[in-house]
């Protein structure tokens, strides 16, 4: 089986909740932060939703320099906007994923800025640290947002203490 078919399973489950989480953003509370160094949901929840695009930036190119402008700001509009953006992503990042041999797995990946860099590895270490991981990592955070904002938690890696699945 090839490698990217095995790595679907993961990236079709990490989609979907990503997708529940981004549908309870909350529109009234752009400008919330719970810590002066954090990013407020604004900037958060667009965050996560160009992540997604971003899988296809990492599966189909030798790498990328952020100082050459090539990535623009998702806007912050409505919870329905960052869905319909994320699930797009999404699809694109997923359609490269379905494309990608296994032989580009171990093909270096860079992430620099004005030629620093921040990653170089094999893609397969940028597609799971820079991209899902990144990805995950921040849905998380998201999760602490809702929660503080007495929004439900949807559950990720079994129920949470708002959507028991019936347990």
């Amino acid at each position: 089986m090839p490698i990217s078919q095995l790595l679907l399973l993961e990236f079709d489950e990490e989609m979907k909740k990503t997708h529940t989480m981004l549908e309870r953003v909350p529109e009234d509370k752009k400008d919330f932060a719970p810590h002066p160094k954090s990013m407020p949901l604004s900037k958060l929840a667009p965050h996560i939703v160009q992540l997604s695009g971003f899988g296809v930036t990492v599966l189909t190119t030798p790498g990328l320099d952020f100082s050459k402008g090539s990535i623009q700001p998702v806007p912050f509009e409505s919870a329905a906007q960052l869905v319909k953006a994320f699930d797009e992503g999404a699809a694109q990042a997923r359609a490269a994923l379905k494309k990608t041999p296994d032989d580009a797995w171990t093909q270096n990946w860079k992430l620099s800025f004005g030629g620093k860099p921040i990653f170089n590895g094999s893609r397969f270490l940028a597609y799971r640290q820079m991209f899902l991981n990144h990805l995950v990592h921040h849905r998380a955070q998201l999760g602490v947002y809702l929660r503080l904002n007495e929004k439900p938690v949807p559950a990720t890696y079994g129920p949470s203490a708002d959507d028991t699945m019936g347990f």
